[in-house]
Formats: structure tokens, sequence, C-alpha cells
């Protein structure tokens, strides 16, 4: 009987380990862009990543790829784009072209899924009114100020078209992160 017990509480101890090595790796990577964030650890000036098409949000210290012409409503084609950078959603504006640009990216997954896949927009919560993102686009920098940002429902899917007669951006992710059951967006207009 001893030793059934020494044996239970051995696994009970590496369970608990396990768990905490998870946790760790679902959230270790999150937890610390979030201490980068509140010490203002973040770089001043980032050189972007792609300038054929990439995205960098500075006050996030955000930079990635984006993946052009992404299918939305495909969860498989998206995730691909996702392991790459971040997702440009197909039929939606470029930089330098009327229309609304929609953007698009995890904030953060299971641990296998973070490690796999970008939680770049994992912050994107603490963007705030005259802040600004930058888009990258055939070597043009193209500079959008946040007009303001929502919460809606994963069924609202309107937001993709946004207003045709401006040039504007949408990014979206999920919220709160490691959830998928509203879609926090943030809008912002091209500044002239």
């Amino acid at each position: 009987m001893k030793l059934f017990s020494r044996i239970l509480l051995s696994l009970a101890g590496l369970a608990c380990l396990a768990g905490l090595a998870i946790l760790l790796l679902t959230y270790g990577p999150l937890a610390t862009l979030e201490l980068q964030y509140t010490a203002h650890a973040i770089p001043k000036d980032i050189v972007p990543i792609d300038t054929a098409f990439g995205i960098v949000i500075p006050k996030l210290g955000a930079n990635a790829h984006v993946i052009a012409n992404v299918d939305p409503f495909d969860s498989r084609a998206y995730q691909v784009a996702l392991t790459k950078g971040v997702a440009h959603a197909r039929g939606t504006s470029v930089p330098g072209a009327m229309g609304n640009i929609f953007i698009f990216a995890h904030s953060s997954e299971n641990f296998y899924e973070a490690l796999r896949y970008n939680s770049v927009f994992y912050l994107i919560n603490k963007l705030t009114v005259v802040d600004t993102i930058d888009l990258y686009y055939h070597e043009v920098k193209f500079t959008y100020l946040v007009t303001g940002k929502k919460l809606v429902d994963p069924t609202e899917v309107a937001y993709l078209t946004g207003d045709q007669s401006r040039q504007t951006l949408t990014l979206m992710t999920c919220w709160p992160p490691g959830t998928n059951f509203q879609r926090l967006l943030v809008f912002a207009d091209l500044q002239k």
C-alpha cells in the first residue's frame, strides 16, 4: 500500500510539473510581450520585416509579414497563412487604393498553436485613438491613425468591407486572448 501511495504521489508531482510546463509554454511568450509593453521596453525605431507587404505597430513593437489575399472563411487557408505572418482578407483593399484593408491574426492560442502561429495582435487592445499603424506595400510606407476599436460577435462580418469611399484599415483578432468568443476590431484611417 505504501508503494502504491508513493507511486500516486510521484505521478501527481509529474502531472503538476507537466501542467506548469504547459502553462509556461502557453503564456510565457505572451507574458513577455506584456512585460515589455508595460516596462516601455519596446524599441522606438522598428525596421520592417517586409516592405513588399508588411505591418509595423510602433506602440506595440509588432512587426510582421502580411500574407495577401487569404480567404477569411477557409480556416485551413488562414491557419497556414498565420504561420508566416498576419493575413490580409481576400477581396479587401490594399494600401494606396480606396476602400478598407482588413488584416487579421491570432491574439494567442493553446501552447502548441502559440508557438506555431504568430500572436502578433496579442496587444492590439492597447491601441488608442491617435496611435499609428504602418503598412508597407510595394516598398512604400502608408501610415494609418487609429480612430477606434470595438468588440463584436464572431458572426459579424460586415466589417470586412468597411467604408469603400475612404482609405481605411481594420485589424481583427479573437478576444479575449486564447479564446474565440468575440472579435476585437481596431479601426484606422490613412494619414494624409
